[in-house]
């Protein structure tokens, strides 16, 4: 094979560009993560936070390496395994870890209206990736909600003195995941929806492999089969199936469009946290839940509704 056939073969789309789908797989996929912030919370009442974030990591890599393995999928090449390395630490490592250790000290419905702040972050993610101008206008949604977000914090934790730690931990967790869901849908389009996070969770197992052996020196979790049960979710749908869905939507985009349908996820993880652990929806998740949203929404669509020129 000649090098400018290699090369026309490396910039061929692999995902189909038809935008009718991608609402549809994008959804799928916020259906699969919903449960993610309620199910760590249910693991983290038997098993240390270390060993939930990184174990699941391992479990989700077995199945990608599998996966991967079966389909005689192609190698990265260059670039690609850098980019791989952002999505890694975005979403396979930090992601995971930050919100986990977060929800040792925090309610699901609390972590739920930070982790909000997600779609509007991962859009200023893809308009500074993108070199994008938007409208001042945007960058004003994306400050209030951030501001709101924080105030929502600030008067969970009892006042404005102080900002709780596990704040912080969502806060950075919601960064870590913009870069990875962004850098994500872009690689998707050369590597595939699946493999994407495939390669990723390959990139970051011998750190992932690392971590949980160190969880694992005073011996194996005493958990029950449901914090088990639990855990096998996170590991195997919200590390690993769920990202088939979402980043399939996000390459078939526009990613900003398809990046709109994570405002439902906090109201169905609220819900879920109502219906699977009992926590009460006091009128600060219902107001604070509803201004990040706002915001975040009005921000995306601001982005995704660029002036017209005369």
């Amino acid at each position: 094979m000649s090098p400018n056939s290699s090369a026309t073969m490396l910039s061929r789309p692999v995902i189909s560009t038809k935008t009718s789908t991608g609402i549809w797989w994008g959804l799928l996929g916020v259906f699969a993560f919903s449960f993610t912030v309620p199910l760590t919370r249910v693991a983290v009442e038997g098993m240390s936070p270390l060993f939930i974030g990184a174990g699941r990591a391992v479990v989700a890599a077995i199945l990608a390496a599998l996966a991967l393995g079966l389909t005689r999928q192609r190698f990265p090449r260059g670039r690609q395994w850098f980019r791989l390395a952002v999505v890694a630490g975005g979403i396979v490592a930090g992601f995971p870890l930050l919100t986990t250790f977060a929800l040792t000290s925090t309610s699901a419905s609390h972590g739920a209206v930070v982790i909000a702040l997600l779609p509007a972050a991962t859009a200023t993610v893809a308009v500074i990736r993108g070199r994008e101008s938007p409208r001042p206008l945007f960058w004003v949604l994306t400050v209030v909600g951030v501001v709101a977000a924080l105030v929502f914090a600030l008067v969970q934790s009892g006042g404005f003195g102080s900002l709780h730690w596990a704040d912080l931990l969502l806060l950075g967790a919601v960064l870590a995941a913009a870069l990875g869901y962004a850098e994500g849908g872009l690689l998707a389009r050369e590597l595939g929806a699946w493999q994407t996070i495939s390669w990723a969770l390959i990139v970051a197992a011998p750190v992932m492999i690392l971590l949980t052996a160190v969880s694992l020196g005073s011996g194996m979790p005493s958990a029950t089969p449901i914090q088990w049960l639990s855990f096998a979710y996170l590991g195997v749908v919200s590390m690993f199936l769920g990202f088939f869905a979402w980043y399939r939507g996000l390459a078939i985009g526009p990613m900003a469009q398809v990046s709109q349908i994570q405002l439902v996820q906090p109201v169905m993880t609220i819900a879920w946290a109502g219906l699977l652990l009992g926590e009460s929806m006091t009128w600060t998740t219902v107001v604070g839940g509803l201004a990040v949203i706002l915001c975040a929404g009005a921000a995306v669509r601001v982005r995704l509704n660029p002036p017209s020129k005369s």
